[in-house]
């Protein structure tokens, strides 16, 4: 009888250890689930600077993003030959969770480039990749934006 009891003790304390278990590992994911689920949010002024090339020097791009639902708006300003910033309408933004994407075209000289721009937003930075053509050749860069008008 004594065995029985020890038995029926030893299985109601594994049992209910288990649903403790359940329970707290069950939280745990839900929690985890709302983490990934929750957007991040470029809305705000971001900057980064571009290498100068042939010698030129380096070049501080600033864009100003707007967000609604999941769509991009803005602009991107950037220095031009004379020296005064040129600011270009931000086309075809979206974002979807922490990724982010949006093209912007220039006209220069009766001539347009489109630059598309990828990333992946994580707090107060954004790090991707920019798209775009010169003289019919693909080409990519790495970037990086940080909030805010600062670098």
């Amino acid at each position: 009888m004594r065995f029985q009891k020890n038995i029926l003790a030893t299985l109601s304390a594994v049992s209910l250890g288990a649903i403790f278990a359940l329970g707290f590992l069950s939280e745990a994911k839900a929690d985890e689930q709302k983490a990934d689920n929750k957007k991040a949010d470029p809305a705000g002024t971001w900057s980064w600077v571009m290498k100068g090339r042939q010698g030129r020097p380096d070049q501080k791009i600033t864009a100003k993003l707007k967000i609604d639902g999941g769509k991009v708006t803005g602009t991107v300003a950037s220095p031009g030959r004379n020296g005064d910033n040129n600011e270009t309408e931000i086309k075809d933004g979206k974002v979807t969770g922490d990724e982010i994407s949006f093209s912007v075209v220039r006209e220069r000289n009766g001539n347009s480039t489109t630059t598309k721009y990828t990333g992946k937003i994580s707090g107060d930075t954004i790090k991707g990749k920019m798209e775009y053509e010169r003289n019919g050749e693909p080409l990519s860069r790495n970037w990086e934006a940080t909030r805010g008008e600062g670098k």
